[in-house]
């Protein structure tokens, strides 16, 4: 059973929380990490100097996106090639398919993201 997330994303305001992640060195422009998040794997991206955080978990079949290929603003998943903006979540497929999204901050040189 293959389940597709709808294209729907949390403004950050009201409930939820700013998670303590990473230091925002150990993700220099260019790269990528896979992160715990209290228990929810997130992948976090710096592109041009912008973090951009979502799912580790791509909703095709579970792959590690944190492990996929960037290309330009898209994360190609290592498995089966599903593609998705890391600025939006939106797959470059269908825009009723996208993995979930968080807000990123950082605070001198910590790295939040909002759960």
């Amino acid at each position: 059973m293959v389940c597709y997330a709808p294209c729907r994303h949390s403004d950050g305001v009201g409930m939820g929380r700013w998670i303590r992640v990473a230091k925002a060195y150990d993700i220099p422009a260019g790269e990528q990490a896979t992160v715990d998040a209290e228990g929810t794997p997130i992948a976090i991206f710096n592109i041009d100097g912008v973090y951009h955080a979502i799912s580790d978990i791509c909703i095709h079949l579970g792959a590690s996106l944190g492990e996929g290929w960037i290309d330009d603003h898209l994360i190609i998943c290592p498995w089966h090639g599903w593609r998705f903006d890391v600025r939006t979540g939106a797959s470059d497929f269908s825009d009723q398919v996208c993995i979930k999204r968080y807000e990123v901050t950082v605070k001198e040189t910590e790295l939040y993201v909002h759960l």
